[in-house]
């Protein structure tokens, strides 16, 4: 968390500052502009539940869409605000993702663990374009790469599908399961859903006609949880896991315990990576359509 708040202010005072800057050279306001935008996007998910257990590894095959709106205001020649709402999807699957004839990959195929996370975020991020317009939104450049970051706040929800293992009587095979209120790992409380991120990336945006501009962009989000995946420390004993879905999920979905597999399971045997949190990207294509300012007329006397 520390490391959040001294990020942000860094990003605060430097934007402050180009906007300063940017102020004193007379950027005037009536060249400043809003815009509002539509997204279509991949999303895809950096945790546990990966073709190897380590940032950035991600499987392309578990590529989700992802669907948003934003509204943009520049303030000066390079620098603008952002604020977006969005809605995706992240998913991960052991089955999948782990290469079972691997010495290393077979016991994460072997654990068995597969989640999906529908992702609602909202987010404020600065943007710095790399080549600035100090005209009006007519005269803006053609073709413009630039950078952000900011902050964004998210809501996410981890569930598991019921397939293999040891499939108790309570479950369906092949529905989806909520995962954080079970406790898979015998927490003593459940972890939160709503969290902060740290969006960041960078993009270029190319200028249809006066009214339309339309962008790629692929953007990072840093998030302080090891929990999308719902994977994250060690098996807990079965007393700690209370329900029968809590031991299916947390323990049960293993495909096997004999063998050079004995003793996966154990409480206290590694489950997931601890020590490195979830990330989650979002890629795609963005259609800005700019809200051209109202021009006053002067009044005579």
């Amino acid at each position: 968390m520390k490391h959040f708040f001294t990020f942000t202010l860094t990003l605060l005072f430097a934007v402050t500052l180009v906007a300063t800057q940017a102020n004193a050279q007379q950027f005037s306001k009536r060249k400043q502009y809003n815009s509002v935008g539509v997204s279509l996007n991949a999303m895809n998910y950096f945790g546990d539940i990966t073709p190897k257990p380590s940032i950035p590894s991600l499987r392309f095959g578990a590529t989700r869409p992802n669907i948003g709106v934003s509204f943009t205001h520049r303030f000066a020649p390079r620098v603008s605000a952002r604020a977006a709402i969005a809605y995706g999807r992240i998913t991960g699957d052991d089955a999948k993702a782990a290469d079972q004839n691997d010495p290393d990959a077979k016991y994460r195929y072997n654990r068995n663990m597969n989640f999906r996370n529908d992702i609602f975020e909202f987010s404020a991020v600065g943007i710095f374009d790399l080549i600035e317009n100090r005209n009006n939104y007519l005269k803006r450049p053609d073709f413009v790469p630039y950078v952000f970051a900011g902050v964004a706040a998210f809501h996410h929800n981890p569930k598991g599908l019921v397939s293999g293992g040891n499939i108790p009587a309570s479950l369906e095979a092949g529905s989806y399961v909520d995962l954080q209120p079970l406790r898979t790992e015998g927490q003593s409380s459940a972890y939160s859903k709503t969290l902060i991120s740290i969006p960041f990336g960078g993009g270029v945006r190319y200028k249809i006609n006066k009214s339309f501009d339309v962008g790629f962009e692929i953007g990072w989000r840093k998030t302080f949880t090891d929990y999308l995946d719902d994977v994250s420390g060690n098996y807990a004993a079965p007393a700690a896991l209370g329900s029968d879905a809590s031991k299916y999920f947390g323990r049960d979905i293993t495909r096997s315990t004999s063998g050079e597999f004995t003793g996966f399971n154990t409480p206290g045997e590694m489950r997931g990576k601890s020590n490195e949190d979830d990330w989650y990207i979002v890629t795609g294509l963005t259609v800005n359509y700019i809200l051209a300012p109202s021009i006053k007329s002067p009044k005579f006397r």
